[in-house]
């Protein structure tokens, strides 16, 4: 029997009909229809549908959608303001931080995160941080490279 969620995306409040058992990453993108947050694994192990919820990086494909009643939800969407790129955004752009692209919105919900908690991580700790978030393409150097230009452009 479907129930009614209501929560906050990407500033804007939003509500849906949705089964209790759809997961806030099919909501997002069937409802919705934002389609950054990306499907990888179905097995949370990939990191491609990581999202924000409440400020806190989090993988949607983990999250029941009514879980996320009433929360604050931002998207890779939300990232982007007036057609400038975040500054995490533009360093993947420049340090050439993604091949297929896949799983870039998850690697970038994650370092935006990740550079909150800690403003300047060594990249040690960006390795352990993206342990969660899987890239078939890249080897992670120029991701680990693209997330350090990222914090450092964060700092101002």
């Amino acid at each position: 029997m479907p129930v009614t969620v209501s929560m906050t995306v990407n500033g804007k409040e939003v509500s849906g009909e949705v089964e209790p058992r759809t997961l806030l990453v099919q909501f997002i993108r069937e409802n919705l229809r934002l389609t950054g947050t990306h499907v990888g694994c179905d097995t949370s192990q990939c990191g491609a549908c990581v999202v924000h919820i409440n400020g806190t990086s989090v993988k949607s494909c983990t999250q029941l959608a009514v879980q996320c009643e009433g929360a604050d939800v931002s998207t890779i969407e939300s990232l982007a303001t007036d057609g400038e790129l975040h500054p995490m955004q533009e360093a993947f752009r420049q340090n050439h931080g993604l091949q297929c692209g896949f799983c870039t919105p998850g690697m970038v919900m994650s370092a935006v995160d990740l550079v909150k908690e800690n403003p300047d991580p060594t990249e040690q700790e960006i390795r352990e941080w993206l342990e969660g978030n899987i890239c078939r393409c890249t080897g992670y150097h120029n991701i680990v490279k693209s997330i350090k230009a990222g914090a450092e452009a964060m700092r101002g």
